[in-house]
């Protein structure tokens, strides 16, 4: 199921065929759409809409183009209209310099306003810019500055990852921007301007990955190619989602999935996923079989929302060998069946080894991915109990500096980083497929780190994307 998470359902547009749009969007396997509000009235229609329907959600706010309009009283209707439940967000809110429908200074004070009835309210914001990238995002840059708690109530002090505190659609900004934005807490979403012929915002995607945004429409404006010049509806979101499937070469299931979760936890849209224990990427099959671990890495958010391209892996206890394997079902479905969660895998050696050995059995084959500290672990070289049961074994080699790697992970870095290398070694000598990796964030030496593991090692080399 799939997400339009920005959808003017409330414009005059579809005020004939509405209905028939709806059961389009739910053929298509959209499961919920996000009407925004551009106006005190059509914030009233967004959130008539949302009282009709179960799967649509209001957002109520003054658009810039209509900044000129905004009173005392326009604004105290907005943040009243904004108590229902049925309203997720206020937006659509922001700054408009292309074609400047208001004065700027109206526009400004517009903005700020209603960011302040959000922030009262809790509630997250949608936010509309255009040639005003740099002034909207310092503009809610003050604004969580000067309100560190808005949307923080009930947030997990563990999480590695900020609260969410909204999300600029339609993001013609570039990656940097977007990395600015995430700091904050803020997402980024993109309707049909993706499918366009040389889109610049195509490579602020492949920047970006798509763990990070969100999926739009816009309609009834911005229609995906090959539709273009017609009235875009919720339906065409998975033209979207396609694309940008296509832009990674990823499975389009794993582009729904993220940003249907992204969407959901943004705009407190319910009921979330149960925890899995087994896990689809692609064609392989991820096994989640502890959320105990004996580092503590900076980037990970195990002891956060623990969630991997939207799925839930935020298991309440540990599987045993035997649910793992009825989790997994046939083994030769699959590229591989991997050993990968939120926690270090070798901490469960034994089951490790069982369920490898009966994938084995069945034809299928085996990945682990570890920190390599397994022989720290249990005190031994357990490389050799790996043998036949394990194809390919991915290590997080994360630095070449034992410092900066013992910082990065949280623990002694010289002890474990000499630790991890040797059993990188011994894996090369006894296992056929072996890959040192490191995560893609600013300061991490990834060129370096290649050549460290083609000489030292003699292993495959990759860089982990930094989500």
């Amino acid at each position: 199921m799939i997400i339009d998470s920005h959808a003017h359902l409330n414009s005059e547009d579809f005020n004939s065929d509405l209905d028939e749009v709806l059961r389009r969007a739910t053929a298509a396997g959209v499961e919920a759409i996000v009407v925004p509000g551009t106006t005190v009235e059509s914030s009233r229609r967004a959130l008539a809409l949302a009282g009709l329907h179960d799967n649509v959600y209001a957002c109520v706010g003054i658009h810039p183009h209509d900044a000129s309009t905004v009173t005392t009283e326009a604004l105290a209707q907005i943040e009243e209209l904004s108590r229902s439940d049925r309203v997720v967000a206020i937006g659509e809110i922001g700054l408009d310099y292309h074609y400047d429908l208001s004065p700027r200074d109206a526009q400004r004070d517009a903005f700020r306003e209603q960011i302040e009835i959000a922030v009262r309210r809790n509630l997250p914001i949608v936010v509309h810019t255009r040639e005003s990238v740099e002034e909207a995002m310092a503009t809610v840059e003050e604004a969580v500055r000067r309100n560190p708690g808005w949307m923080a109530e009930g947030a997990n002090v563990h999480a590695r990852v900020p609260v969410l505190r909204g999300v600029f659609h339609c993001f013609p900004g570039g990656a940097e921007d977007v990395w600015r934005l995430l700091d904050l807490g803020f997402l980024v979403s993109y309707p049909g301007i993706v499918t366009f012929k040389n889109s610049p915002v195509v490579e602020t995607i492949k920047r970006i990955g798509f763990d990070h945004i969100l999926l739009e429409t816009d309609s009834p404006y911005l229609s995906p190619v090959p539709l273009r010049g017609k009235r875009n509806e919720p339906a065409n979101v998975v033209l979207v989602a396609g694309k940008i499937a296509e832009i990674f070469g990823a499975d389009v299931d794993d582009v729904i999935r993220a940003t249907r979760y992204n969407t959901k936890k943004l705009f407190g849209i319910k009921p979330y996923d149960p925890p899995r224990i087994a896990y689809k990427l692609r064609n392989s099959l991820y096994l989640n079989i502890t959320l105990r671990c004996d580092a503590d890495c900076v980037f990970c958010d195990r002891k956060g929302d623990a969630v991997v391209k939207g799925h839930n892996l935020k298991i309440g206890k540990e599987p045993s060998a035997e649910e793992v394997i009825e989790a997994i079902g046939d083994p030769k479905k699959f590229d591989e069946v991997v050993f990968c969660g939120y926690g270090e895998p070798t901490i469960r050696l034994d089951l490790i080894k069982q369920v490898a050995r009966w994938v084995k059995e069945k034809g299928g084959k085996v990945r682990l991915n570890t920190d390599g500290h397994g022989n720290v672990i249990h005190h031994r070289d357990i490389v050799p109990e790996l043998v036949g049961l394990i194809d390919t074994v991915s290590i997080s080699l994360n630095s070449i500096d034992p410092d900066q790697y013992g910082a990065m992970m949280r623990i002694d870095g010289k002890r474990f980083h000499r630790e991890m290398v040797e059993f990188a070694k011994e894996c090369t000598k006894y296992l056929p497929h072996v890959t040192m990796t490191v995560v893609g964030m600013n300061g991490v030496d990834a060129e370096a780190a290649r050549e460290f593991v083609k000489k030292e090692i003699g292993a495959e080399f990759r860089i982990r994307p930094y989500f």
